[in-house]
């Protein structure tokens, strides 16, 4: 038997919160078969296999938080290392009663018991890099393991294995698919059953519309208060709705911890009960680690503009009339700050560079050869940074493309950790949640950012008479062991001049 440490994240990230297990116990997988789904401070990523073999023991339960260099999963190669052929399975692995499938995980929110293990020597790709795995991966591949873990059928059923007898319904078959694992997670939050839902994705799938949809129709009938209140006054003998047996689940019992009004848990000072308790997520975490060593480490430095938006806006109106008659797309408003914030880094490129100590204790500025621009963007899964990488060689439509590109896979939870990754520098437009102006924390280890505020009309003095003007406000907040306050309000400067006589700026871009 061998077994598979959780791999080397990437970028610093030690810990990773398990979504769910793609193989069950007593399955048959092949190298490079993805087996866990785990969401990361960065991204939700797919976790290969590096071994081949009978699955035996799954280290960890859906929902707990596992570290990197510990057991994620064990693998047996003896008999059982065969190559992705979809009748993999080993017979009799429908009766292990540890051997649950990933349909059952992934609607009851549980995990096999895990046991005891031993380390012979077995053949295998190495920790592969999370998210990319060798070139023998393929979807297809991957749909018809997931699909062969639904054969297996839960112990005691009246099922049987794919080799052993009838074939199984095809309810208890396939695993349901869905769009992405923040999906997953999502019905498993709300302990919706995904298999009871009928997807009006592309071949049925899955989306997030349809949890959603799934989560507030019940809503309507009975609020959660009143179903805590429903099972404590339920009569002895009567049957238990379904999602409280789905609450009771383990996966369920990690997510989050909920307190029923007039429960005897710990109060809160002044005498409140607490009603909920939520664990960080990973990705939740991560934020809170980054922005806290961002203010511990960083002497950070905040300069802020007025700027007179009028004549940008009129020049997206006026690409946005040209686009509808060409039938292409214009650039967006942050795209053509991206652009007029590229070429200002141009100019002051030490707003773009990142400090790093040496291994004798000495500091050294490292300049680049390129942009790599990250954009804050919120998700339902909280706030991300998507980074574009060499920006510069960007038009401001091709930056717009790849924005609306990169926001789209951040949203349905597809982005790969690499795109979450890199920065060095970074736009923040923070005027779309109808904020003024802010104070941005710079994103660790990046040396600066800049944030835009909304777009609001204002008096301005316009060759020397007052006018009604479109204004926002500008900020850059930059690392003072970098650069001084000169080469930011420079930079600041230019960006503003650029919006404020857009046409002259691109002339010479």
């Amino acid at each position: 038997m061998t077994t598979f440490n959780l791999p080397d994240l990437g970028e610093g990230l030690t810990e990773a919160t398990l979504l769910s297990w793609l193989v069950a116990e007593g399955e048959t997988i092949v190298v490079d078969q993805p087996i866990a789904e785990v969401e990361t401070a960065k991204s939700a990523i797919e976790v290969p296999s590096p071994y081949a073999g009978v699955v035996t023991t799954l280290h960890g339960a859906v929902g707990e938080t596992m570290i990197v260099d510990q057991p994620l999963i064990t693998v047996d190669g003896e008999g059982g290392a065969t190559d992705s052929s979809d009748d993999a399975s080993p017979a009799g692995a429908g009766e292990d009663a540890g051997a649950l499938s990933y349909r059952e995980e992934e609607r009851a929110g549980t995990a096999p018991a895990t046991g005891d293990v031993s380390d012979p020597e077995e053949e295998g790709s190495g920790n592969v890099l999370i998210g990319y795995g060798t070139s023998t991966s393929s979807n297809s591949r991957r749909r018809r393991r997931r699909n062969g873990a639904g054969r297996q059928t839960e112990a005691g059923g009246s099922g049987e294995t794919a080799q052993g007898g009838p074939t199984a319904p095809a309810s208890q078959q396939k695993a349901p698919r869905v769009s992405s694992p923040l999906v997953r997670r999502l019905a498993r939050e709300h302990s919706v059953s995904l298999g009871a839902l009928r997807g009006s994705g592309p071949d049925g799938m899955i989306l997030r519309a349809d949890v959603q949809a799934a989560i507030s129709a019940p809503s309507k009938q009975e609020t959660p208060a009143a179903q805590g209140s429903a099972a404590a006054d339920q009569p002895q003998g009567s049957e238990a709705p379904a999602a409280s047996s789905k609450a009771a689940a383990p996966a369920k019992a990690a997510t989050s911890s909920k307190s029923a009004p007039g429960s005897t848990t710990a109060a809160a000072p002044g005498g409140l009960e607490v009603r909920e308790r939520v664990p960080m997520s990973g990705m939740r975490k991560a934020v809170a680690t980054t922005l806290s060593r961002s203010r511990r480490e960083i002497p950070e430095a905040t300069v802020w503009q007025d700027v007179d938006m009028t004549e940008v806006l009129a020049l997206r109106a006026r690409l946005k009339e040209q686009a509808a008659r060409d039938g292409g797309a214009a650039p967006s408003l942050l795209a053509l700050l991206s652009r007029f914030v590229l070429a200002g880094l141009s100019r002051y490129p030490d707003l773009a560079t990142r400090l790093e100590e040496r291994e004798d204790g000495s500091q050294e500025i490292v300049h680049f050869d390129g942009v790599n621009l990250g954009f804050a963007a919120q998700t339902p899964a909280g706030l991300v940074v998507p980074v574009i990488r060499h920006a510069e060689r960007l038009s401001a439509r091709g930056l717009h493309t790849e924005i609306g590109r990169l926001v789209g896979e951040a949203r349905d939870g597809s982005i790969s950790g690499k795109e979450l990754t890199g920065g060095t520098f970074t736009v923040n437009n923070y005027g779309v949640f109808g904020s003024d102006g802010a104070t941005p924390i710079i994103n660790h280890p990046e040396v600066g950012i800049l944030g835009i505020g909304r777009i609001l009309d204002r008096a301005w003095a316009v060759h020397g008479e007052l006018a009604v003007r479109k204004v926002a406000t500008l900020t850059i907040a930059f690392d003072h062991r970098v650069c001084d306050g000169g080469t930011a309000g420079g930079f600041l400067n230019f960006v503003a001049t650029c919006l404020e006589d857009p046409s002259s700026a691109l002339a010479d871009l």
